[in-house]
């Protein structure tokens, strides 16, 4: 896929996907409302919490997850949250995936720079998310929306 303005294109951090992990649990969630990133927060810390994360590791997953909500939100005008409880031996995971149907993103690199935003933010919350896991990949075309995927090891 290419990162050139107006095509589908791909951000993957180093390392992305390179761990095998066997999914143990998985859920969905609305994000439609404020009100549903309240309600994934508490979930997210619930399952990070039941995987032994100790409350740096939870703090950053649930800061991550709260700015990828509220983008979907914002300027994905909703989507949804998949939340996966991951091992990989002893290694456990939180894999969450964010998906919305909204523009999408014309030129993925640019939208990974901090302080870029197509809205009224700060333009913190992709690349402050990205800093905040140890996987992030987005996927994104214009016109059919957008995917982000995070996994946080403890």
């Amino acid at each position: 896929m290419s990162d050139r303005p107006g095509s589908a294109g791909v951000f993957r951090s180093p390392g992305f996907g390179a761990v095998s992990a066997t999914v143990m649990q998985v859920e969905a969630m609305p994000l439609r409302r404020s009100e549903d990133i309240v309600r994934m927060r508490q979930v997210v810390r619930e399952r990070a919490v039941t995987l032994g994360f100790g409350l740096v590791d939870q703090t950053k997953i649930v800061t991550a997850a709260s700015e990828l909500a509220r983008n979907a939100i914002l300027y994905g005008a909703g989507g949804d949250v998949e939340i996966a409880q991951l091992a990989a031996g002893p290694r456990k995971g939180l894999r969450l995936t964010f998906i919305d149907q909204g523009p999408g993103i014309d030129d993925i690199q640019l939208a990974m720079k901090d302080g870029f935003t197509s809205g009224s933010g700060l333009g913190l919350g992709l690349g402050g998310a990205r800093r905040l896991t140890n996987e992030f990949a987005l996927e994104s075309s214009p016109g059919s929306g957008t995917r982000v995927t995070i996994i946080r090891w403890r």
